[in-house]
């Protein structure tokens, strides 16, 4: 850690893009960037009893389809990304995939978002966002069986495209 506090100072090698010389946010300008194809995949969890997934597998709950709701406000969720996170850029999104799968042995749901896109940038923030809308509107669509459900390990899995190229999550 550096004298002043601010964790970059020591990790000179990495280079905060979005902070500017004086450290005041900015949006990175991506005009000079090639329009590549990229995509995202983001996962997370929403850990649960197991009377609470069995009800919900059933279709047993006051508020409807929670999965169906839950997959909905994810999609929607990505392609609002810009307007809830402040230095994202709008982007002409091509493909939004939310898949939310029952895990018994969790138990609870296993959430899945794949964003696509033809840019100049990439999909991370949109990915991330619609697996954190996701979890969290199965959360309310649930919360009258169950106010302890957990939300969790929500995560970049993988990021393909641009400078960078293919990145995964080491196992």
């Amino acid at each position: 850690m550096s004298t002043t506090g601010n964790p970059a100072e020591s990790l000179p090698h990495l280079a905060l893009t979005h902070l500017d010389s004086q450290g005041q946010a900015q949006m990175v300008d991506v005009s000079a960037k090639d329009v590549t194809v990229r995509q995202a995949i983001a996962i997370g969890t929403v850990i649960m009893q197991p009377e609470t997934l069995a009800a919900i597998q059933a279709g047993n709950v006051p508020k409807g389809d929670v999965i169906g709701t839950a997959r909905l406000a994810g999609i929607m969720a990505a392609k609002q990304t810009a307007q809830l996170i402040p230095l994202c850029h709008p982007l002409p999104l091509k493909k939004i995939e939310v898949i939310l799968e029952p895990d018994a042995t969790l138990p609870g749901y296993r959430i899945q978002a794949i964003v696509k896109t033809k840019s100049e940038t990439g999909v991370e923030m949109e990915a991330l966002t619609a697996v954190s809308v996701a979890a969290l509107t199965l959360y309310d669509m649930a919360k009258a069986l169950e106010k302890t459900m957990q939300i969790s390990n929500i995560q970049l899995l993988e990021k393909i495209g641009g400078k960078s190229g293919h990145w995964h999550k080491p196992d």
